[in-house]
């Protein structure tokens, strides 16, 4: 596929639907001796980048009556009502019981039809593709489908346009949607750095097994980042671009995240502060003069520390 051509395609198709996020260079902070440029995508439609994604699927296809339907953990789940809301499209969104209730509001505010799942996101998928081939809803995967990915990758080509310098950049993974659009638009012209949890690592587990495999999913940011089994797509970009992954503890996440607020004011969840927790924690230790960007990737904190 020409991932290129495909992720290009997708930004001006979901140009006017989706927030240009800004970036930000910072200098003697998380407790690094050297900058870190920052990209604020925590604050894009639904406080997650999976809205570049959504959008792109639904301007990409013909939408049939029966409307949407998506498996999430929540973040994108909410997209995909967002997305859906505002094109006028009736969507049905599966998510586990784990899932925050911060982004359950959001999904119900956008008024999808939400069914809450015993279980895992495995669980929430199941009953999705079940009610796909009952109902002939269209699927958007949160993560291995083409168009999804191609949405994603989105991010990357907005940062470079606004000037990213980095010779490496920092992603959290969950299922690898956001990464492998990533991976797809670098293309091997920067580094890319996968950054999971101990307790949720599908892409470490697969790149250690060379193939995707089953991994069981907890910890602080498994309502985000817990996908049962990596994306094939992530996978293959992975192998092809000689993707490393790295693990962090749910501790070092959580500093990073108390850092985010008490340093920037930058409010994120877990899976928005694990990249950073990389750089913080040791997990990744630049190179000397190795410069370095963390993508800051979600803010549906729960519970809403507004209410």
């Amino acid at each position: 596929m020409d991932w290129t051509a495909e992720i290009k395609a997708a930004a001006a198709r979901i140009q006017g639907h989706v927030v240009r996020t800004p970036v930000m260079k910072v200098d003697r902070s998380f407790g690094a001796d050297h900058s870190i440029e920052l990209k604020l995508e925590h604050i894009q439609h639904t406080g997650t980048f999976k809205a570049r994604g959504a959008f792109n699927t639904l301007l990409s296809q013909k939408v049939p009556t029966a409307g949407l339907v998506a498996a999430s953990g929540g973040n994108h789940g909410a997209a995909v009502a967002y997305a859906a809301h505002q094109l006028g499209h009736k969507a049905r969104i599966y998510v586990p019981e784990m899932a925050g209730p911060a982004k359950v509001s959001l999904i119900r505010e956008a008024g999808a039809d939400l069914v809450v799942v015993p279980g895992a996101y495995s669980d929430a998928l199941e009953q999705a593709l079940a009610y796909e081939t009952e109902t002939g809803a269209m699927q958007i995967h949160a993560y291995d489908a083409s168009g999804t990915v191609a949405g994603q990758g989105t991010v990357a080509l907005e940062w470079e346009e606004q000037g990213l310098e980095a010779d490496t950049v920092l992603i959290a993974v969950g299922g690898g949607g956001l990464i492998a659009g990533a991976m797809a638009w670098f293309d091997g012209r920067r580094r890319v750095i996968a950054v999971e949890p101990e307790t949720s690592c599908a892409l470490n587990a697969a790149i250690a097994s060379s193939a995707p495999v089953d991994v069981d999913v907890s910890g602080v940011a498994a309502n985000a980042l817990g996908a049962k089994r990596i994306g094939q797509i992530c996978y293959d970009l992975a192998v092809s671009t000689g993707t490393e992954s790295v693990l962090v503890t749910d501790e070092a996440i959580t500093r990073a995240q108390r850092a985010l607020w008490q340093e920037r004011r930058q409010l994120v969840e877990p899976a928005g502060a694990t990249a950073l927790a990389a750089l913080m924690s040791g997990a990744y230790v630049p190179a000397p003069g190795e410069k370095v960007a963390v993508l800051l990737c979600g803010a549906n904190i729960a519970p809403d520390p507004m209410q």
